[in-house]
């Protein structure tokens, strides 16, 4: 659901059966993110070399972290914004 200058998320109920027939039908089409939008990607200095400083800290050759942000539709909706701000080296174990 579209409501002007927000975005407002939906979910379906739960049932115990489908509600309409899974079978797909017509031709099959592909869908990608860049196909409709200009992606853009921002990065916090301050994130970059926090996880900079974790990778040459640690010991191992492969790690596992996340890195969190935001996406956002641009005002004109021509494209959208990924903005990483946050990062989380994860546990070990």
């Amino acid at each position: 659901r579209f409501v002007p200058k927000r975005m407002v998320p939906f979910s379906f109920p739960l049932s115990k059966c489908a509600l309409w027939d899974p079978v797909p039908t017509g031709d099959v089409i592909g869908s990608h993110i860049t196909y409709y939008r200009n992606p853009k990607l921002s990065m916090m200095e301050k994130t970059l070399r926090l996880a900079y400083r974790h990778a040459k800290q640690n010991k191992k050759k492969l790690f596992s972290c996340f890195l969190l942000g935001t996406l956002a539709i641009d005002e004109d909706e021509e494209g959208i914004t990924l903005t990483i701000d946050r990062f989380d080296p994860g546990r070990e174990v």
